[in-house]
């Protein structure tokens, strides 16, 4: 890939000498990590605070606005909301092995005989016990607070639901066909490989975030884990290849690009998902 003949653009406006590819959403100016506070919509440089904070009123105690605001992470509340409604029907006495048994994925449910290609997605809102659900919605928490806000409500949304559908797609071309999976690892785990995509894109340190995403690639390769290593690695390559999208598309003249390529993505993983209908 090419770099725009100015480069000057690429550094930071209060620091020349740090290069960043992140641009204040009032001003647009670029600023690097040590300028960047968190806006609603991405983050803002130093004089656009400052300007903002004169400007805002203060009218709503701070954790409701946090709650309900413009730039709340909305979506990762929502998703939380129901996955955990989810799990209560799934305990309830007499139909919650129903409930569970109408939603849950194999690869099988991908085959002429039975085909339910629905169970690739409400699968991802399932979750096999109490410490299964506490874990997977913590991690989402931790890491859908801090990527939806810089990605916009709808970019991220995309993120998770395409994220948890190729780990559905990892499990499908990589497990055997009756194994059956339920849980968020996948998008999880696509919420991780978009974030240290950017962050490295970003020219952030993701030492940790590598150590902890191969510590969990590994953990599902020891027997007795009961772990769907299959989902992990399908949402890891998807949601890395969807946070390169965006960071290599993020300026409003690439828009219609972003768009094309998340379209081909969505087509691709589609073409996978039915790969034994035609076979």
């Amino acid at each position: 890939m090419t770099q725009p003949a100015d480069t000057r653009a690429t550094y930071c406006y209060r620091h020349p000498d740090r290069q960043s590819y992140v641009l204040c959403q009032r001003c647009g100016r670029t600023i690097c990590p040590e300028c960047q506070t968190p806006a609603p919509v991405g983050v803002i440089c130093p004089e656009c605070m400052k300007q903002q904070r004169a400007e805002a009123p203060r009218v709503k105690p701070a954790v409701i606005t946090r709650m309900t605001g413009r730039g709340a992470p909305v979506v990762t509340y929502s998703i939380i909301a129901i996955c955990v409604f989810v799990f209560i029907l799934q305990s309830l006495p007499g139909i919650g092995n129903t409930v569970t048994s109408a939603i849950w994925y194999a690869g099988a449910y991908s085959y002429p005989q039975q085909f339910e290609p629905w169970r690739m997605l409400t699968s991802v809102f399932a979750h096999g016990s109490i410490l299964h659900i506490a874990l997977n919605m913590y991690t989402f928490w931790i890491f859908g607070t801090l990527l939806e806000p810089l990605l916009g409500r709808v970019r991220f949304l995309l993120l998770f639901l395409l994220s948890g559908f190729a780990g559905s797609v990892g499990v499908l071309l990589l497990a055997p066909p009756g194994t059956p999976v339920l849980g968020a690892s996948g998008a999880i785990f696509g919420l991780l490989g978009a974030f240290l995509v950017i962050q490295r894109r970003l020219g952030g340190n993701a030492t940790q975030l590598l150590i902890l995403v191969g510590i969990n690639l590994v953990i599902g390769f020891i027997p007795g884990f009961n772990v769907a290593w299959q989902a992990h690695v399908g949402g890891l390559i998807a949601g890395a290849l969807i946070g390169l999208i965006y960071v290599e598309t993020r300026s409003p003249e690439r828009r219609n690009l972003q768009i094309g390529l998340m379209s081909l993505l969505t087509l691709i993983l589609l073409g996978l998902s039915t790969i034994h209908l035609f076979a």
